[in-house]
């Protein structure tokens, strides 16, 4: 192994270490549906990837014209998603793979989500990565979700990280311009292929275009230990 330096990893959760998007989608048809809102495809869902379930039902309210209060649906979809992830989430298994090598590497970890802090903790839980992720912070405790960087830089704050030592893995464009406005290295492995050229992803420093079928523990590791600032 080589040395990572002051190196510290920050990871987004949903469509990054997991595939939790199907959920989220099935969360999101089914309360529509139940507020009078059906047809909700999977190309409805993909506009939203990458922003908070918050700001997703806010949107949701002035699209789609609900009458209901934001925060009723917002509880509404959160319960639904709970069930649904915690009968099944699928962790990638090279970024599980990743993750436990640098737990073994001892780096400093975390999870910065703009799912609720009760969603990732059921997912973590779910998939056994909790064991090596513990700090976690959720979108719902800052004052800004993503494209803002609110939820990375405190991500670093808790680490004791300097931003500039932080390395991001996002999936996508908010988060990839969230990690970017938090002056942090970004590996960008984009859910949504179609997604690969927004400009967002262009400031990322390592851009996986094949999402996480191109993506691999081994490969990430050696581009942290090439990049990485000298301790």
């Amino acid at each position: 192994m080589r040395n990572l330096g002051p190196t510290s990893v920050i990871f987004d959760l949903d469509g990054t270490l997991v595939d939790s998007e199907p959920n989220y989608y099935e969360a999101g048809r089914q309360v529509l549906a139940e507020y009078g809102v059906p047809g909700y495809s999977w190309a409805d869902h993909e506009r939203y990837v990458g922003i908070s379930t918050l700001e997703t039902v806010e949107v949701w309210k002035r699209e789609y014209g609900l009458t209901a209060p934001v925060a009723e649906v917002f509880d509404a979809k959160n319960r639904r998603y709970l069930e649904l992830a915690r009968a099944a989430t699928r962790a990638y298994p090279e970024m599980r793979k990743f993750v436990e090598l640098l737990a073994g590497e001892g780096v400093p970890l975390a999870v910065a989500s703009g799912s609720s802090p009760e969603a990732i903790a059921a997912i973590l839980a779910g998939t056994g990565l909790d064991a090596f992720l513990r700090t976690v912070v959720s979108a719902d405790e800052v004052e800004h979700g993503k494209p803002a960087p609110d939820v990375f830089l405190e991500a670093a704050r808790r680490l004791g990280a300097a931003p500039v030592d932080c390395v991001v893995l996002e999936d996508a464009a908010p988060g990839a311009a969230a990690a970017h406005a938090a002056g942090m290295r970004c590996i960008a492995i984009p859910y949504v292929a179609a997604q690969a050229d927004a400009p967002e992803f262009a400031t990322a420093d390592l851009l996986l275009r094949g999402g996480q079928e191109e993506f691999t523990a081994r490969a990430a590791y050696d581009w942290l230990a090439t990049s990485a600032r000298p301790s």
